[in-house]
């Protein structure tokens, strides 16, 4: 089973039950895409919270980049030593994008399968389909293992309908009928856009439009963003690396939406939508006001889980731990001296000269050579 399988399953049986009372896919699609968010929101406010919280350090974190710009790994030792104070979490951010990533791929499955996921079709019915819709091409480029099989299989059935009537579960009426409402605006959204269309018709016009909206509808959302950014956060780096995935991030969306099927775009278009309302509303509730309290809140939190957990270590506490770790791999050996006491990195790098000095200078006595301290020195 793949991971499609595995997502598109509950997803399917949600969209079969949202399909249901409106009878329309295009509305099905645009009201999933409302319950995602809705389940979302949680995840979405965590997030948001956290990163308003963030802004407030943005003080705090000028002044140990001032301090430590020049030693980094002192810098970032210092950074996690203050979110872990804050009880703040930096990667919080990550959660939503890999969520919309899981999500997009239950998505896909569910466009790509609307006979298994919304008719609820058995699967040897299924196969008999696929049989038929690839003898009538040919056997060319329709089969169980191409994840369009289901969309080809109802092209083809469009054309030669009388080729899938003796199809238990009253398949042909049944897929018949969903094709007629597989649509917007009298365009399949089963079908994907192309950008030279044999005819420039209606539906050809939709379907070119469709890829090109998720692209604005992205980058409205993304343009937002960084205005919001740079308002709470002036000293913000990164601006030109940021200006180029704000552009490249939408053009990714159009060519991606000319590869898969129109449905997928146009559920991109109303996720962008919605995330942006979404986004808009929660920046407008945390005024500066209200996300100082909050932060005062989860830091007398912090405190007091802390206190009645001593032994349980935070996120940032294990994060801390193993870039020690990692640091002391690669560095072969701990940063101790003769007592087993901590040193620093320079006061390594001279003891391990000192020792390399004294061994060379044994050498040298040792087969009567002239031994110069001056020759070691950097």
């Amino acid at each position: 089973m793949s991971l499609y399988d595995i997502i598109g399953v509950p997803f399917g049986y949600l969209m079969s039950f949202i399909y249901k009372i409106c009878g329309n896919y295009a509305v099905s699609i645009i009201l999933f895409t409302i319950v995602t968010k809705l389940l979302l929101f949680p995840v979405n406010y965590k997030t948001q919270k956290n990163a308003a919280r963030m802004q407030l350090l943005s003080g705090k974190l000028e002044k140990l980049k001032k301090s430590y710009g020049s030693n980094q790994q002192r810098l970032q030792e210092e950074q996690q030593k203050l979110y872990q104070q804050e009880g703040i979490n930096p990667m919080a951010s990550c959660l939503p994008t890999f969520i919309q990533m899981f999500l997009l791929f239950g998505v896909i499955d569910v466009v790509y399968k609307p006979i298994t996921h919304i008719l609820h079709i058995s699967k040897g019915v299924r196969e008999a389909a696929v049989q038929i819709a690839s003898d009538l091409v040919g056997g060319k480029g329709i089969s169980t293992k191409n994840l369009r099989c289901e969309l080809l299989t109802m092209e083809q059935l469009e054309k030669a309908p009388e080729k899938f009537s003796s199809l238990a579960e009253d398949f042909a009426t049944r897929v018949h009928e969903f094709s007629s409402k597989f649509t917007l605006f009298g365009a399949n959204l089963g079908k994907t856009p192309q950008f030279h269309p044999e005819t420039w018709n209606k539906e050809a016009v939709i379907l070119f439009a469709i890829p090109f909206l998720a692209g604005l509808a992205q980058l409205l959302f993304s343009v937002y963003s960084q205005i919001h950014q740079k308002k709470t956060n002036p000293t913000m780096q990164g601006g030109g690396c940021m200006m180029v995935m704000m552009l490249l991030m939408p053009i990714w969306s159009i060519w991606l939406a000319f590869q898969v099927p129109a449905g997928v775009g146009f559920y991109w278009i109303w996720s962008s939508v919605f995330s942006f309302l979404i986004t808009f509303g929660l920046n407008q509730y945390f005024s500066k006001e209200r996300i100082k309290a909050i932060n005062e809140k989860e830091k007398e939190k912090a405190r007091i889980y802390a206190e009645k957990h001593p032994g349980k270590k935070s996120f940032m506490q294990r994060m801390m731990e193993q870039q020690a770790a990692l640091e002391e791999q690669q560095n072969g050996s701990k940063r101790v001296n003769e007592k087993g006491e901590k040193i620093s990195r320079s006061e390594q790098n001279k003891q391990n000269r000192d020792r390399i000095n004294e061994a060379r200078k044994r050498m040298a006595e040792k087969y009567g050579d002239v031994y110069d301290e001056n020759d070691n020195e950097d």
